[in-house]
């Protein structure tokens, strides 16, 4: 099965199973809009409290805020997004369609990598046990020549970002024989910016009525209300505010399901420090987040850093967290050095001092800040994309099951009467009503044992509980669970610390040691 095979029964998945539903569909849908479902919720929700508790509860130095979407007009020219907030763009003639080309120019830099990565395995197998890939890398004629065709592009690339060189990077597109994937064709317009927030009014009459901005990020809430928390919070540098909230950018190349929306949900955190100690902090964060993401068991070498080419106008220094996706490596998070870019920006459109007097320094500054950004939509398919395995059993049998980690999951626990009769369905009732004050549990009757069974490992649920005639004599119940499908007989009055020993955050929140 190919990447775009899984990619595509993912997506499928997630419909069938209550994850997420296409926006509108009844209307035929909105495009890169989506709703999210009674699992998809839960799910998220979780992702959400994972990422909350890990910033709020475990650094006695950051608070957190909510901040409203709609902010004044002046916010997003301090900020920059008025002038600055584009995307280059550019169209095939023939099929019509639109792409985003550093996207287009980044995908063919990906693919170089990928036939090194194919020339190297192929030695690999030819060679065997005493393959060197460290020599062959730096003496094959094949590796060094695509090698040398990337750096160029990619040096190319990098070049005409950072000058807004529109005219170049269509060149390079030229160059490199990119052609569409929908005709096939290098038919290509030039490249032009366009900006991404969405505008509306507001107003009682449309006369008086004035143009304000669905924010494209959640960041600037957090600077506007920096003295507010500041004072109010007493909090001395360095500290930092973390937000969860909904953003919205008028992406025109929206794709890849979810991973790009126009409405989407963002987790960010602004971390205030003392000018001058801002690249310590970056690195420090860039270990403490790296440590969130892999605390998940997911495979340590399914992440890594990727520093930017070319630095946002408020950034000194810039990297993402990318995950394996079945599309590639992408980005689920960015860790920035903001400067003091954003809070002095603010101090001069509003008129208004935002500066920390620093008690230990004698003076007062505008703090720097380091920023951590992910995103829940994000982290939802990277999620599910390394959780979704289907399995061939003994027997021929196949199932196919979600690896959710258990403090993530929807349901914790499922709970089953072998049968629909003879008292069963009473002790299930009970069991539920002492689980549900803590957790998440779903009631299950219908069809076989089995059935039921494949049908919580569909969705993640980490155990399953089957009262059957037994349990009305020694008051035990089965316990199955997810991974293994190992079952074991357990007290009813045992269940509570089985299921908390498997699903509490404390054993997530150990892994990140702070």
């Amino acid at each position: 099965m190919t990447q775009e095979e899984l990619f595509k029964k993912l997506v499928a998945h997630c419909k069938e199973y209550g994850f997420i539903f296409p926006s509108s569909e009844i209307y035929d849908g909105l495009g890169a809009v989506y709703d999210y479902g009674q699992n998809g919720v839960e799910l998220k929700n979780n992702i959400k409290r994972y990422w909350w508790d890990s910033m709020v509860k475990l650094h006695e130095n950051i608070v957190g805020i909510d901040a409203a979407i709609f902010m004044h007009p002046k916010t997003w020219e301090a900020s920059g997004h008025v002038a600055a907030f584009n995307d280059p763009l550019i169209d095939n003639k023939d099929s019509k369609k639109r792409y985003r080309a550093d996207v287009l120019i980044e995908e063919w830099i990906a693919k170089q990598d990928e036939k090194i990565d194919k020339e190297v395995e192929k030695a690999r197998k030819r060679f065997g046990e005493s393959f060197d890939e460290a020599q062959y890398r730096s003496t094959s004629p094949r590796v060094l020549e695509t090698a040398a065709k990337r750096d160029a592009v990619h040096k190319r690339y990098a070049d005409a970002m950072n000058a807004n060189d529109l005219a170049e990077l269509r060149q390079i597109i030229i160059d490199c024989e990119i052609a569409c994937p929908i005709s096939g064709t290098r038919n290509w317009t030039d490249v032009r910016q366009f900006n991404l927030m969405f505008s509306t009014q507001m107003g009682s009459t449309a006369e008086g009525a004035s143009t304000i901005y669905l924010r494209p990020e959640t960041a600037q809430g957090i600077f506007v209300n920096y003295l507010n928390v500041q004072k109010t919070a007493r909090m001395k540098l360095p500290f930092g505010i973390a937000q969860i909230g909904k953003a919205f950018r008028n992406e025109i190349v929206a794709r890849q399901f979810i991973f790009r929306m126009r409405e989407f949900e963002q987790m960010e955190m602004q971390f205030f420090v003392q000018p001058g100690t801002e690249m310590e902090w970056w690195n420090r964060w860039k270990e403490i987040r790296m440590a969130w993401h892999r605390a998940l068991g997911f495979g340590d070498n399914n992440y890594r850093f990727h520093d930017h080419e070319k630095l946002a106008h408020y950034a000194n220094a810039a990297t993402d967290i990318e995950y394996n996706f079945p599309f590639g490596f992408k980005e689920v998070e960015g860790i920035h050095s903001r400067t003091d870019f954003d809070l002095s920006r603010h101090q001069q459109y509003s008129g208004k001092k935002i500066q920390y007097f620093d008690p230990e320094r004698g003076e007062s500054y505008v703090p720097y800040v380091v920023e951590t950004s992910i995103g829940v939509d994000r982290m939802f398919l990277q999620i599910m994309s390394a959780a979704y395995t289907e399995e061939k059993l003994d027997g021929g049998e196949e199932r196919v099951v979600l690896r959710i980690p258990a403090q993530l999951a929807p349901t914790k626990v499922a709970v089953m009467p072998l049968v629909k009769k003879d008292g069963l369905p009473d002790v299930a009732q009970k069991i539920i009503d002492m689980l549900k004050y803590d957790y998440n549990v779903a009631y299950d009757e219908k069809d076989s044992i089995g059935k039921r069974y494949r049908r919580q490992d569909a969705i993640g649920t980490p155990f399953c509980v089957t009262v059957d005639h037994q349990t009305l004599e020694d008051n035990t119940v089965t316990v199955r669970h997810r991974d293994t499908m190992a079952q074991e007989r357990v007290s009813i009055d045992a269940l509570p610390a089985m299921v908390d020993s498997e699903v509490s955050f404390r054993k997530l929140f150990q892994k990140l040691g702070l």
